[in-house]
């Protein structure tokens, strides 16, 4: 079979491995699609992870079709549809520096238990949306930190596939208003079309004010503060934190999952006189298959997070595109 791996700094291949079997407790798995993430390009930039550093397995999106299941493995059946917990197995993550990635033909899902490390979904759900379970996992994770209650007012910074993912998280969980902040026009178009109640495009427009307008004045001692709940980066800038913390009422809560590079400065007096909370999210804990149920029910608005799909031959095409800032939004490989 074909899998493609990191084969150097900057550098990567598809190679021909031997198809695996699946053994009395795995499900082997044929892909139909794969995400791209930036941690892909990240992994190339450097030549990989070890142990595989130089060969390292791409690809830990995964969506497929099972091929074959072990005889001890239970409510999964040759034909179903699947998506695929890429951490189930601590010390063999898939596609990042274990053995196995999910651009790959076949995919061997270890400890195979539904619920845990693997999961089925209906047929109507695209190959290519199923391959969302993982980032949109990441993004559930996110909404599930900062705690939304109906009567909320968010706004989420990043019109990404996690910052969308996350507006679609917001809405199935009733939150009442959602606005959505973006630099790009295309996608705070995309934002409207998952459910966003109202979008700001930072390019042209006064943040604060627009939130202001929005969710009314915020409680505070200082002026100038917005009666938005909750902020969430999902963009990874300075100045979205700094744009939040500037914005945030007594009481405010910012959650933070977009990667930043740098150091952000924080005026902690700030954070101090108005009892701010600024909580991280990393991951998915519990969420990898909590969003499946979301994912189905919505599917629709989930496709439209996706961009771009590559055939499995035109990988390094797509990965150019991955790389290049503001070419794409999620990218998706699909398989024959």
């Amino acid at each position: 079979m074909r899998s493609a791996i990191v084969s150097g700094a900057g550098t990567t291949a598809i190679i021909d491995v031997p198809t695996p079997q699946a053994g009395p407790d795995e499900v082997l798995v044929r892909i139909r699609a794969c995400g791209i993430c930036g941690s892909d390009t990240f992994y190339i930039s450097i030549g990989g992870l070890p142990p595989h550093q130089g060969s390292m397995p791409l690809g830990h999106e995964p969506a497929g079709e099972v091929a074959a299941v072990g005889e001890n493995v239970t409510g999964i059946a040759v034909g179903d549809r699947v998506v695929i917990n890429p951490m189930a197995v601590p010390d063999d993550i898939i596609g990042n520096g274990g053995s196995a990635g999910g651009l790959a033909d076949y995919l061997l899902v270890k400890d195979a238990v539904r619920g845990h490390s693997i999961e089925v979904i209906p047929d109507y759900v695209p190959y290519q949306v199923a391959a969302l379970n993982e980032p949109m996992a990441v993004a559930r994770h996110a909404v599930n930190q900062v705690a939304p209650k109906p009567t909320d007012r968010v706004a989420v910074f990043g019109a990404g596939p996690i910052g969308l993912g996350a507006t679609i998280a917001l809405k199935s969980l009733g939150v009442g208003h959602v606005v959505v902040i973006d630099l790009l026009q295309t996608r705070l178009d995309k934002a409207m079309k998952v459910g966003a109640d109202a979008v700001i495009n930072s390019a042209d427009e006064d943040v604060v004010a627009r939130l202001i307008d929005l969710h009314g004045p915020g409680e505070s001692i200082w002026p100038g503060k917005s009666g938005t709940d909750i902020y969430l980066d999902a963009a990874g800038a300075s100045e979205v934190v700094t744009t939040a913390l500037a914005a945030a009422q007594r009481g405010a809560t910012l959650g933070i999952v977009g990667v930043h590079k740098e150091p952000v400065t924080v005026d902690l007096m700030n954070v101090m006189s108005n009892e701010l909370t600024i909580v991280g999210s990393m991951g998915y804990p519990d969420e990898i298959f909590e969003v499946t149920k979301d994912i189905i029910e919505h599917w629709e608005k989930y496709a439209v997070i996706v961009s771009h799909t590559f055939a499995f031959d035109d990988l390094d095409e797509a990965l150019r595109c991955a790389a290049t800032p503001g070419a794409s939004d999620k990218i998706v490989i699909t398989f024959d």
